[in-house]
């Protein structure tokens, strides 16, 4: 997998009875509601992993929640970690003493995934800095960390002791392609869903959502990836032969490289729209300034980077700017490919994430995912509300929430949502596939990996970075494969 290696393997262990009584170790849970004894083994990542698994099992074992076990076999569900935490700069205390007198500060995160006796997920989560952290940021990490899962826990219903026995699938093959806004994460399911299922081969090519959805019109491919309706890459003809699934929630963050400044900026929606059109073009710009009074902010160009295929991340970032700019809606508009006005192209999430690590004085946009593996700083944008907000996996719920996707069908778009708490540049993700399959053998496949995903893969999705669907529209999604796909 691209990145958090090793987070999707999930080991499987005894486990013990319901969430209302003493466990014993033997009985399988099958909800984090159930589970009360936890097994946490030694985290993976960077060289504070193992500080952040003290720090985290010190928090957990103050909840009264859940027990610590020290051993798998005696435990009910097994929590993996991943944490990395790196060196954003130094903040000065006192100016006359700069070079000694100094704070450093820190980026990172701390990734969860609690699975059960059968390997199946049962939860997970990612937590970023919730503030400027530049004391203790393994604390800061853990603490929201054993939070989040004490709270999942208490709210978790339980689920049914008995869950019906997966299908068995014939020996097959389905190609897929598209968004590399999810690619990450339809990676990991893929790979876990053929851990369940042996005898399916599952393969995805991060290419874009422009060119999946082309090829699957094509008949190139079984299955494809696109953050954007069919029918703007294929029209409506095309798209009426086509049927889509939302698959998870994700946000399109504004990244950038500033030597020296470790605060994080914060941008209003007009000024990142101003940057794109080549209005404003250094960074020390007064439009810059106003949101981020107290940042020494360089005098230099802003080199701007932007994707240069067939991009449903382009068209989030553009659905979002063409709501925001008058400007830019009448010079630019929404679009997977756009006549760019400034700046330089790089093809795919990764490689304008790779464009900005490695150019001084440079911003782009890329799903969350990408900024966290990159370790690249992202900015708080102003949402309709008129808050700052930050993406994480609580600010893109709060988006869909607000946006009305709790009713079960889905809204044309949730960019710009009305919450309070809302990041403003969110979206859905989603699977497409023809709407009449005429091989049997794949549409068995796909059914059961679409049913798969809206349940059993939302508990996992988090610890890379996406926010599970909302309970309504998975339910409703689900009563939709009661037919064939």
């Amino acid at each position: 997998m691209p990145f958090f290696a090793g987070m999707a393997a999930l080991l499987a262990l005894l486990s013990g009875g319901s969430c209302c009584r003493a466990q014993q170790p033997g009985i399988r849970v099958t909800s984090l509601g159930q589970a009360r004894l936890l097994y946490v083994p030694p985290f993976e990542g960077g060289s504070e992993a193992a500080a952040l698994r003290a720090s985290f099992v010190q928090r957990l074992d103050r909840s009264h929640r859940f027990r610590i076990t020290q051993s798998e076999g005696d435990a009910d569900a097994i929590v993996n970690g991943t944490g990395q935490i790196w060196l954003k700069g130094y903040i000065t205390i006192n100016a006359r003493t700069p070079s000694s007198d100094r704070e450093a500060v820190y980026g990172g995160y701390l990734s969860l995934e609690v699975a059960g006796v059968d390997g199946q997920p049962l939860w997970s989560w990612l937590v970023t800095p919730s503030k400027l952290v530049w004391t203790n940021i393994v604390d800061n990490l853990a603490d929201q960390a054993a939070k989040k899962l004490v709270e999942a826990g208490e709210s978790t219903s339980p689920a049914p002791a008995v869950q019906s026995p997966a299908a068995v699938l014939a020996r097959t093959s389905i190609d897929a392609a598209g968004a590399t806004f999810p690619a990450p994460l339809y990676q990991m399911w893929f790979e876990d869903f053929e851990q369940f299922h042996t005898a399916v081969h599952l393969h995805y090519s991060a290419i874009g959502s422009q060119l999946g959805v082309e090829k699957l019109v094509a008949g190139q491919v079984d299955l494809a990836g696109s953050d954007v309706a069919p029918r703007v890459i294929a029209g409506d003809a095309a798209a009426a032969r086509l049927t889509r699934i939302a698959s998870v929630l994700g946000g399109v963050v504004p990244i950038y490289h500033l030597a020296g400044v470790t605060q994080d900026l914060r941008f209003n929606p007009e000024t990142l729209a101003d940057i794109y059109l080549g209005k404003v073009h250094r960074w020390n710009d007064p439009e810059i300034r106003r949101s981020n009074r107290g940042i020494d902010l360089p005098d230099a160009e802003i080199k701007v980077f932007h994707r240069s295929d067939g991009s449903g991340t382009s068209w989030v970032w553009s659905d979002f700017l063409s709501k925001v700019s008058p400007a830019w809606s009448a010079a630019v508009g929404r679009g997977t490919l756009l006549k760019w006005p400034v700046g330089t192209g790089a093809e795919h999430n990764e490689g304008v994430a790779e464009a900005v690590a490695k150019t001084p004085n440079s911003i782009g946009y890329v799903e969350l995912t990408y900024a966290i593996q990159h370790e690249l700083s992202f900015a708080a944008v102003r949402n309709r509300a008129g808050e700052y907000v930050r993406a994480s996996l609580d600010s893109l719920t709060e988006a869909a929430r607000s946006s009305g996707a709790s009713g079960g069908q889905l809204p044309p778009d949730i960019t710009d949502s009305p919450g309070k708490y809302a990041y403003p540049v969110a979206s859905f993700t989603w699977l497409v596939i023809p709407a009449r399959a005429a091989d049997p053998a794949k549409r068995a496949v796909l059914l059961e990996l679409f049913r798969w995903i809206l349940t059993s893969g939302q508990k996992e999705c988090s610890a890379l970075g996406y926010a599970a669907l909302p309970k309504e529209v998975a339910e409703y999604e689900l009563r939709l494969l009661g037919g064939n796909p």
